[in-house]
């Protein structure tokens, strides 16, 4: 791997697990508030959203220890192509296990769905969503790549992350900030997601995985690579990218754990 290596931080649950990913949230949002004065994170769903509200809705136990939600402009990496309401939309359920949590005294953050005028078009979908992302990174400027203060992911059974899946075209696509896709191996299968060039500009990426049933796409994502995405992103983000995982998801991987300070 070229470049110093990603951090694997392992913990005994999500008790432990969850304040060491606030830690380093907040951390990323003050940093990203002192380069541009806000906090932009793109999410993906599956078990990432009910962690992170374990993480992020905690008390305070400092001055420092202070979620901005008022700061922050949260994106979707991926999301499926169904209405916002609807069992299977990412932001559907961020906002049932964290945004509509968030206490009133913390501030609202900027939040940026899809636009479900375009559910039939997958492409025009895709194509809004870019535009959303120009219309906050670019700011009349033209820019190459928008790049993200923080993505949090998810990593699939199969490797996959945000809906780039292993031996997909898209992961060849280098011009497109968000593609649309059609034919995912996972339900639903009409999606968009951000494309892997924007994921691998961001200044972090953290992956938060959980569970026993993950330790074998773990162990051959750290070990072999092969091509998988969730290997890729490793690669090309070297030390710039952290796993917070559980023992249990990194149970018999030989990669070097890294103590949490």
């Amino acid at each position: 791997m070229p470049g110093k290596q990603p951090n694997l931080f392992a913990f005994g649950d999500v008790n432990t697990l969850a304040p060491a990913l606030r830690s380093y949230i907040i951390t990323t949002q003050n940093a990203g508030i002192t380069r541009h004065g806000v906090f932009k994170v793109a999410v993906s769903g599956g078990s990432l959203p009910s962690t992170l509200a374990k993480a992020l809705l905690a008390i305070p136990k400092s001055e420092e220890d202070i979620v901005k939600f008022d700061k922050w402009e949260i994106f979707f990496a991926d999301e499926r192509a169904v209405p916002l309401d609807h069992e299977d939309s990412n932001y559907g359920l961020l906002k049932t296990e964290l945004l509509d949590k968030i206490p009133p005294e913390l501030g609202a953050p900027t939040i940026h769905p899809i636009d479900t005028q375009y559910l039939d078009d997958t492409q025009e979908l895709a194509d809004r969503y870019e535009k959303t992302l120009v219309g906050s990174f670019a700011k009349g400027d033209s820019v190459k790549l928008p790049i993200f203060d923080l993505l949090l992911l998810g990593c699939g059974p199969d490797g996959h992350t945000c809906s780039l899946f292993p031996g997909h075209p898209l992961l060849r696509e280098t011009d497109a900030w968000v593609a649309p896709i059609e034919d995912s191996p996972k339900p639903p299968p009409r999606r968009i997601t951000l494309t892997l060039p924007v994921i691998t500009h961001a200044v972090k990426v953290a992956f938060v995985i959980m569970g026993g049933q993950k330790k074998e796409i773990i162990k051959e994502i750290f070990e072999q690579g092969n091509g998988l995405p969730c290997a890729i992103v490793n690669e090309a983000t070297g030390e710039r990218c952290s796993w917070f995982t559980d023992n249990a998801a990194v149970e018999g991987v030989s990669f070097p754990r890294r103590g949490f300070l």
